[in-house]
């Protein structure tokens, strides 16, 4: 939310109340959604967890929807910040094919354990938001895929472009190389963990990574010539 032009033409930020008040709300809201998804989860149970009567709440977010659309774009926004990172780093210092097979498996398990980390409670609310998917306004789909995955597949599709630019690999379309990549690995990941309800072991997640790598770049490294 944005301030309020004062009369010397300054922003004045809004009163340090209510911006605390949106923070526990958006809090609460994100771990009631992740607990209870988005067509369970009521306004009266938000507000008890925030501390905050249900009029506050709609003052603030006009109502459940809007509400979610804010939560999950806020965390997503934060995540695909943080995936973004990942992905720089390990894919900039790739010179050369010797490189890459070892930056993305490294990639991908860094990749991993994203969700269990500070982001433990956007990634409760994805796992309800695609449970749902079929019940949900499409806009809130809409606001979940342009604020984090559709980001995070630029920017792994901004790579991959890069490295058939230097003939390290062969990609056609980079935004579909980017989706067999993720598919491979952590697609595979999460099937075989049941959605991360039952987590594999590093050696099998390892194990499935690189298996996944392979099959990637078995489809996308220069062929030679006949």
């Amino acid at each position: 939310m944005g301030g309020v032009a004062d009369q010397g033409g300054t922003t004045a930020q809004p009163p340090r109340g209510r911006v605390a008040k949106r923070q526990a709300i958006t809090t609460a809201a994100r771990a009631v959604f992740g607990r209870d998804g988005y067509t369970r989860a009521g306004i009266e149970v938000i507000a008890a967890e925030a501390g905050v009567s249900t009029r506050t709440i709609y003052n603030h977010f006009d109502g459940k929807e809007r509400l979610f659309a804010a939560v999950i774009e806020e965390s997503s926004v934060q995540v695909a910040g943080a995936l973004v990172r990942l992905i720089d780093d390990h894919l900039d210092p790739v010179a050369g094919a010797a490189g890459l097979e070892p930056a993305l498996v490294a990639l991908a398990r860094a990749w991993a354990a994203v969700p269990r980390t500070e982001f433990a409670a956007h990634f409760a609310v994805v796992r309800q938001l695609q449970a749902e998917a079929t019940h949900l306004p499409p806009a809130l789909l809409e606001v979940w895929n342009d604020a984090g995955p559709r980001r995070t597949e630029a920017a792994l599709a901004r790579h991959l472009r890069a490295l058939d630019g230097r003939g390290i690999v062969a990609v056609d379309d980079p935004v579909l190389a980017a989706d067999h990549y993720l598919l491979l690995t952590l697609g595979a990941l999460d099937a075989r963990s049941d959605g991360g309800a039952t987590p594999l072991g590093d050696a099998e997640s390892a194990r499935v990574i690189t298996a996944g790598v392979r099959a990637f770049l078995g489809g996308y490294l220069p062929r030679p010539a006949p």
